[in-house]
């Protein structure tokens, strides 16, 4: 059986993650409260912000900002985007 969170980010019982992401209680946090859904769609917009923004994972700012953008993203509040960006037509 598949386990389900209410999700912080898209607001409905979704499937949950099969393991937290993190260490510690932030890893917690999101296993508890943010859906697979959200999280894979939240790896794919993190990569994108890497490449186009060039960021630095070893960089500690770069690493803070993306930090940030994360807590942003999950919660449902305004992220930073990829400049220039458009999003496929479907």
């Amino acid at each position: 059986m598949t386990r389900t969170v209410l999700c912080r980010k898209y607001k409905e019982e979704l499937p949950g993650l099969d393991r937290p992401p993190y260490p510690g209680p932030k890893g917690e946090d999101i296993y508890n409260n943010v859906s697979k859904q959200a999280w894979d769609d939240w790896q794919k917009h993190q990569t994108m912000l890497i490449n186009e923004r060039r960021l630095n994972m070893m960089n500690a700012e770069d690493r803070k900002f993306l930090q940030a953008e994360m807590d942003k993203f999950l919660s449902g509040e305004d992220y930073a985007q990829a400049e220039g960006y458009v999003p496929p037509s479907q």
